[in-house]
């Protein structure tokens, strides 16, 4: 009777982590960096790579690939141990703060990216008004992009206050988790 409820216990586990990796891929995220959390998350302790290679089968390399996407998500982090010698990896266990870091984590790459690809577009836009020699048509078409761009740096703009919100922890006075 215990073997079966080994086994039992075991395709629960499973499911979990396929769980865990069926979310990760919600969020833009790989479902191996999805069941690489739900193998350190249902160990409940810090892992190893070689540890956890073997629990997933993955090599050590591509472990470590994973591992490095965690800890840059912010949904992992390497933690030290009295007497062990090899890095040991945890994960966040508060699901509210695993969403807020893969929400904020996402959005803040985007963010960066197009305030870059805004400010290079509102430059060139600019540029050419100051150039003076334009039809006006042309002028008229170049003023028309140059507010589409304000527009979409006030879109990111909000966007950054919207990822702050986030990570501020602001966000659960307003929505707050359940007790």
């Amino acid at each position: 009777m215990e073997e079966a409820s080994s086994v039992f216990l075991q395709k629960i586990e499973e499911q979990y982590i396929e769980g865990i990796a069926d979310n990760m891929r919600t969020y833009g995220v790989s479902a191996t960096v999805g069941r690489v959390l739900g193998v350190i998350y249902t160990n409940r302790r810090p892992m190893t790579l070689e540890e956890l290679s073997a629990e997933t089968g993955m090599s050590k390399t591509r472990m470590s690939q994973v591992v490095r996407e965690m800890i840059d998500l912010n949904i992992a982090s390497k933690v030290y141990e009295k007497g062990v010698r090899k890095d040991l990896y945890n994960v966040e266990t508060d699901y509210y703060q695993t969403f807020v870091s893969l929400f904020t984590s996402n959005w803040q790459k985007v963010i960066q990216k197009n305030k870059m690809i805004g400010k290079r577009l509102a430059t060139q836009l600019s540029k050419e008004l100051e150039k003076g020699d334009l039809t006006p048509e042309t002028e008229h078409e170049i003023n028309v992009w140059l507010d589409e761009t304000r527009q979409w740096m006030n879109y990111y703009q909000w966007l950054d206050q919207l990822v702050d919100f986030f990570e501020s922890g602001e966000i659960f006075k307003h929505v707050p988790k359940p007790e």
